[in-house]
């Protein structure tokens, strides 16, 4: 059976009051009223009412096919064109539970279906009237009775009520059973700042509409625009219909424009090229078998999008399948692609080299080649020297063999140790980081993980110079603590995995989001990180929205950072956009780039800007191009100011080291004496003269594959619809299995294949259902 999905239903109903209540009512634990949907009231279920909307047939029944006590309630559609309908509690007051703004509530029902086209919907009343609110948890279609559960967001001020329930946007018939809703508190504190005001910790805004596409993958094109790239989304569902999905956003308009997408670009690799085009390569060509028999498969095929055509143009093939590859933009424009996972499953050894000038993936013999795995998604941080550094920041489980970290020479194939980073195996989606500005050359790596292990993610945070005759790492200072989802503060020892980091256009390094575990358990934290001091400074704004895995923020021109994406282990995806206003954003008479003499500039050019304010720093950030903790390019490469003049004129100089300042468009920042940015220009560093490394005809002898388990990901496939992830390992301190899966919406899970943690104690064929 097709999965149930979540529609957006922007659908606004009237207020109807009046007509008294039933003479129970729920127990003060449960806010939901009839909510065994015991009671009839005309031989329909007291309290709750069919909405309808569009061509088609619809009907809200009693039913005896209960999940507990004698009765049920099923919503049955046929004869479908369009539209929906729903079952759900009625308007009137006495039915339509009371809630409190500011607070968030927990909902659960228990269902059976078969069909397709499903959601839970969620409607709010204010002054107004009634308002479709938002989407809620996604449901797999289920044969036998499963609970589903589900946190609101906040409440909005000036709501007084919500209503919710299930609604059919297709043929088919779901029966509901035993609904709960009750008070799950407030969310972490979060300082909030009065406009006019200055704001050190500044502000987030969750914006009033939602991603039509699962954002795994962002980048800032020099548009203005965000390439919002989901594939299939992390779900297998889609995968198998072939239904993949793109989306343009536009910040300044708050609209999205859909975007054919030829392949299944999820979770692979993508970069900046030097004419402001996108090259995104490989992906995902399969989903794990469900016996564990394979695991995920990478894509050969590679594209180009164009931001003038809003459209993806094939390239050639690369050399192996790639699913999470790493792609690093080189001096001289062109981009090398190590690691993933190959389309045989396997880790991929090759060394990928994309000439931008030949518009073509050299042949393997045209590269000098390694034969290493780098493991899946490693960060690989160009040099002042042409080398790239892996930070030992990756992608799922331990480490590489060594110190963690090392310098790889491309053109030689020599990798040389690079020591002291530590806690080397528990750096699973940790973030690293070329700190401003780029010519100091050094990298900062934060947080980290294990999904295998599934311990509790670190605070580590280490720091290297890289222009040192023998760079080394050394411990930097320790992450701040935040807040667990119930607002308990995070214990001392706990840090965070799925962690983003920014540079903002003030020279400091804004952190957020993440989670103590895989998949699971997030954690509301903010804090700005010094590169001058080394410090961090803890007590900034935190996002509201959960931010783990799939998740991402990034600098946006005007110098806020948007945050998108969660996909936690029950399979659903947080589609909201937070935007993050630093403190700068707060403060008056901000300084301006009122011109720019040349919009195209060389390596080693001196550039003329005319500007409004005292100019003390002048710099470009290169747009992000980010994905999984993982945005390798990203850098702020200092302009020395060389001359400045009466009339607002200034000229900077940028350096002659295209390593540095690869080619391609950067947003140009200029920022005053007390360190307030302007708002970005966008320039475009022109290519050096292009040298394609010379066909390395010696290339070492391709080795044996590398193995790498079905279940990398930390996921057992053998439960769930797929999309959802039963943990290899549980965490050391879960002693009921079943108790921590259904904490956090895995509950009556299918056994696909095979009970590895006996999660199906009756032997139904349900895991964690009843009787279990």
């Amino acid at each position: 059976m097709a999965g149930l999905t979540l529609g957006l239903l922007c659908l606004t109903l009237a207020l109807a009051e009046g007509v008294p209540p039933p003479a129970s009512s729920a127990p003060p634990s449960n806010l939901v009223v009839n909510p065994g949907v015991e009671e009839l009231d005309d031989g329909r279920p007291a309290c709750w009412q069919l909405y309808q909307r569009g061509a088609n047939t619809a009907a809200l029944v009693s039913t005896s096919d209960e999940h507990s006590g004698r009765r049920g309630m099923t919503l049955r559609v046929t004869a479908y064109t369009d539209g929906d309908a729903k079952a759900m509690m009625a308007e009137r007051a006495g039915c339509a539970p009371a809630v409190t703004p500011g607070l968030r509530y927990d909902l659960s029902v228990w269902y059976r279906s078969n069909a397709p086209g499903g959601s839970i919907t969620l409607f709010r009343h204010d002054g107004a009237g009634w308002h479709y609110w938002t989407d809620l948890a996604n449901l797999p279609a289920a044969a036998t009775y499963t609970e589903a559960t589900a946190r609101t967001p906040v409440v909005p001020a000036g709501t007084t009520r919500i209503q919710w329930g299930v609604s059919l946007a297709g043929a088919g018939v779901v029966t509901t059973d035993d609904y709960r809703m009750k008070e799950a508190g407030k969310p972490p504190a979060n300082p909030i700042c009065a406009p006019g005001e200055r704001c050190p910790s500044g502000a987030w805004e969750v914006m009033p509409y939602q991603s039509p596409v699962r954002g795994i993958h962002a980048a800032v094109l020099r548009t203005g625009k965000v390439l919002l790239i989901a594939g299939s989304g992390n779900d297998p569902g889609e995968f198998a219909k072939g239904q993949f999905s793109t989306t343009l956003y536009d910040p300044e308009a708050g609209s999205f424009t859909p975007v054919p997408t030829p392949d299944d670009l999820f979770c692979g690799g993508h970069a900046q090229l030097p004419d402001g085009r996108l090259l995104v390569l490989g992906g995902n060509a399969s989903y794990p078998a469900a016996d564990g028999s394979h695991g995920y498969k990478g894509l050969r095929a590679s594209y180009i999008f164009d931001p003038e055509t809003n459209a993806y143009t094939r390239m050639n093939d690369m050399n192996e399948g790639h699913w999470y590859p790493s792609a690093t933009v080189l001096g001289n424009g062109d981009v090398l692609s190590v690691g993933g996972l190959n389309e045989r499953s396997e880790g991929a050894v090759g060394t990928e080299y994309f000439s931008s000038t030949q518009r073509r993936w050299l042949a393997p013999n045209e590269v000098t080649q390694t034969y290493r795995f780098w493991g899946l998604y490693p960060a690989m941080i160009l040099t002042a020297d042409g080398r790239l550094f892996y930070s030992g920041s990756h992608v799922f489980g331990d480490g590489l063999p060594g110190a963690g970290a090392s310098l790889y020479d491309h053109t030689t194939g020599k990798i040389t140790d690079v020591p002291g980073l530590q806690d080397k195996d528990r750096r699973d989606q940790s973030m690293s980081v070329l700190l401003p500005p780029a010519q100091d050359q050094r990298v900062l790596t934060v947080g980290g993980g294990n999904v295998v292990s599934n311990l509790d993610a670190v605070r580590h945070t280490d720091v290297v110079d890289l222009s040192a005759n023998r760079p080394r790492y050394r411990a930097g200072p320790k992450l701040p603590t935040g807040f667990r989802e119930d607002g308990a503060r995070q214990k001392a020892h706990e840090g965070k995995m799925y962690v983003s980091t920014v540079i903002l256009p003030d020279g400091k390094v804004f952190e957020t989001g993440g989670a103590v575990h895989n998949r699971a358990d997030p954690v509301f934290e903010a804090s700005m990180y010094n590169p001058e001091t080394n410090r961090f400074t803890d007590g900034m704004a935190r996002d509201p929205v959960p931010r783990g895995y799939h998740s991402s923020a990034f600098l946006l021109p005007d110098g806020r950072v948007m945050a998108v994406g969660d996909n936690p282990g029950d399979g659903s995806f947080d589609n909201r956009i937070s935007v993050y206003s630093p403190w700068y954003l707060f403060e008056k008479n901000r300084p301006a780039i009122t011109s720019v003499a040349s919009r195209t500039w060389k390596v080693g050019s001196t550039q003329r800007l005319t500007v409004e304010g005292d100019i003390a720093e002048v710099a470009l950030i290169r747009p992000a191009a980010v994905t999984h903790s993982s945005d390798p390019n990203q850098r702020y490469v200092r302009l020395p100011i060389v001359d400045d003049d009466d009339d607002g004129n200034i000229d900077v100089a940028l350096t002659p080291n295209p390593n540095l300042a690869p080619p391609g468009w950067y947003m140009l920042y200029a920022a005053d004496k007390r360190g307030v940015p302007s708002a970005a220009q966008w320039v475009r560093i022109e290519a050096p003269a292009t040298r394609v490394p010379p066909a390395r005809r010696d290339a070492a002898p391709r080795p044996r594959a590398v193995t790498v388990p079905a279940g990398v990901d930390g996921c057992v496939r053998s439960y769930g619809d797929g999309s959802q992830c039963v943990p290899r390992t549980f965490p050391s301190m879960v002693v009921d299995r079943c108790g921590y899966l259904r904490e956090r919406g895995l509950t009556s899970l299918p056994v696909r294949a095979g009970d590895p943690h006996a999660l199906d104690r009756n032997r139904d064929g349900v895991a964690c259902g009843q009787g279990d």
